[in-house]
């Protein structure tokens, strides 16, 4: 019965301001006009600017950006007014927020990476490990990009653990070099020997690691 959402109406009393807002300064798409109202494709979803001779009800529209504080910057000089400032909250994001000329609230927005957290997330390990087991790997962890940092720590941590139950034996600094090497797909395993030598590892000692498939 229900197919989704075509379109999120803004009333606004000046259809060629917003438009200017939408299209001009924030970059978005132009995809159909009509009689008082006028569609902005924002990639993902519609916005119908729809000319009302007053608004009765405000809306507010949370935006996903880049980069915050430009994004902040490029809509205050547009004329839109400061509701607060660029901060980071609780929920490793960072926002900020502005009102258009019609007073709606729109909201930027972006998540924090896994580098700006301030904080190193626990392994999601179920086993006995070693302190120096432990340490070993987030260190090692610390190397993989941050975009791809919590799905390398599940996987990794996952070979470990699987390793170690293979071997009837809690979690080493050897089987963690082991489930590093192997946790990764054979083509890319040729990342990990600058992170190894790093941390004192010779990659020569793993060759057959290195080459397990």
């Amino acid at each position: 019965m229900f197919f989704g959402i075509s379109h999120l109406v803004v009333p606004v009393k000046d259809l060629e301001r917003a438009a200017r807002l939408w299209r001009d300064v924030m970059g978005f798409a132009e995809s159909r006009r009509g009689e008082g109202y006028l569609d902005i494709d924002t990639g993902n979803v519609a916005i119908r600017l729809l000319q009302v001779p007053a608004i009765e009800s405000r809306v507010s529209l949370r935006l996903t950006v880049g980069n915050v504080q430009e994004a902040y910057q490029a809509l205050l000089a547009a004329g839109a007014a400061a509701r607060y400032e660029p901060m980071r909250t609780p929920e490793l994001e960072e926002m900020a927020c502005v009102s258009d000329a019609d007073g709606h609230s729109i909201v930027l927005w972006r998540a924090l990476t896994e580098d700006e957290w301030g904080f190193v997330p626990e392994l999601p390990k179920q086993g006995q490990w070693y302190p120096d087991a432990e340490q070993l790997l987030q260190r090692l962890l610390a190397h993989v990009p941050a975009l791809f940092r919590m799905l390398a720590r599940r996987k990794t941590t996952r070979v470990i653990e699987l390793l170690a139950s293979e071997m009837h034996s809690p979690v080493t600094r050897e089987i963690v070099i082991k489930g590093y090497i192997t946790a990764s797909a054979k083509v890319t395993r040729y990342r990990l020997v600058e992170p190894l030598r790093a941390e004192g590892i010779n990659p020569d000692d793993y060759r057959e690691d290195f080459d397990y498939e």
